[in-house]
């Protein structure tokens, strides 16, 4: 393992598209939706500790969960777990924890990922990786993972490429591009040259940190005002005092969008953002009517394409419905169509509005 390899795992989303088995005090990134016998976050810690140094692994989240991750990561070292005192997405974020390396090893080179996301194949993943890591240390570069699409989804952000690589897999990115309509992602699709934006960054820190320079100056004027004190028991109160004046934005719009020295890698390793519960739907077993269950005391009759969630301990009978969400927690049943799924987040806004912050 290479000591100037790190990974910072970002952690604090309060996951609302899982509602109403991810809630604010416990989000998905600490449950085990798909019931495999392990949370999001450990699956996640795991697979970067197979090649990084066990005290090269940051992870990143709110100051409500640090306890959370400290119970379910108990080997990290404490001092490992950076708690943001605000949730102002992810620019923020890599900022601080780019400041804090760049003060602790110069030659650092960090990636960057989300604690929620599902991988298949971990030696294909982590074979990209290390090639990511390869590329930034020779050039100037910031680079992301692309994620080969199988088919238009609307969900995902893309990222196109130019035709002909920089070196072997590598190629300089084009254009990003947010969610799109379903035509323009067959459009994408058919193309051949747009990924899915995984969302998976490698760059050497000092680099990152020009490119804030260079991009928002006045979040990099906040950090570097502060930097004397990462690394030192002054740390907490430093990040208290730049958070309330960070701008809320993300990696992608603050730098990745605007640098002109960015890089792709095309890969298929197996990959989902596990963001919906379609999405654990499709990554779930189905029984022979297209149900997924992830419980194991449901009995599913006369229904089809369902995706149920159900407590281990609970008996759930389903009889006669098609294409539905269906999950249930202690305290709160939710029904309703896979289709409209993108409107959980509304729906959790009318729970919030008509019973308060009980069942959030």
């Amino acid at each position: 393992m290479n000591k100037h390899h790190y990974v910072a795992i970002m952690a604090g989303g309060i996951g609302s598209r899982f509602w109403p088995k991810s809630r604010t005090a416990y989000p998905k990134q600490f449950l085990d939706i798909l019931n495999t016998g392990k949370t999001l976050i450990r699956w996640t810690f795991e697979r970067y500790a197979s090649f990084i140094p066990l005290e090269n692994i940051y992870i990143v989240t709110s100051l409500e969960y640090e306890a959370i991750v400290h119970e379910q990561l108990p080997e990290l070292p404490r001092e490992n777990i950076l708690s943001e005192p605000s949730r102002k997405n992810t620019a923020p974020c890599v900022a601080y924890i780019s400041f804090k390396l760049l003060q602790k090893d110069p030659e650092a080179s960090l990636i960057v990922a989300p604690s929620d996301h599902m991988i298949l194949d971990n030696e294909v993943f982590r074979n990209t990786t290390l090639k990511a890591l390869d590329f930034v240390k020779h050039i100037k570069s910031l680079v992301t993972l692309g994620i080969k699409p199988t088919h238009p989804n609307t969900g995902y952000g893309y990222i196109q490429h130019e035709p002909m690589a920089v070196a072997e897999g590598i190629y300089k990115v084009k254009t990003f591009t947010e969610k799109p309509n379903l035509e323009l992602a067959k459009t994408f699709l058919s193309s051949g040259d747009f990924l899915w934006n995984a969302g998976i960054f490698v760059w050497q820190v000092k680099n990152v940190v020009k490119a804030f320079e260079q991009f928002q100056p006045e979040m990099f004027e906040l950090f570097d005002g502060e930097k004397e004190n990462f690394n030192t028991e002054g740390e907490s109160d430093a990040i208290n005092r730049i958070y309330p004046l960070c701008t809320n934005v993300s990696i992608d719009i603050a730098i990745m969008e605007k640098a002109d020295n960015v890089y792709v890698i095309p890969a298929s390793f197996g990959w989902s953002d596990l963001g919906t519960w379609n999405s654990a739907y499709d990554n779930l077993e189905k029984d022979y009517l297209g149900n997924a269950v992830a419980g194991e005391n449901v009995i599913v009759i006369d229904a089809t394409r369902c995706m149920v969630s159900a407590p281990n301990h609970k008996l759930v009978m389903l009889q006669g419905l098609d294409d539905c969400i269906i999950v249930d927690t202690k305290d709160v049943l939710l029904i309703c169509k896979k289709d409209k799924e993108q409107s959980i987040k509304e729906y959790v806004a009318e729970v919030k509005r008509n019973k308060g912050d009980a069942y959030l």
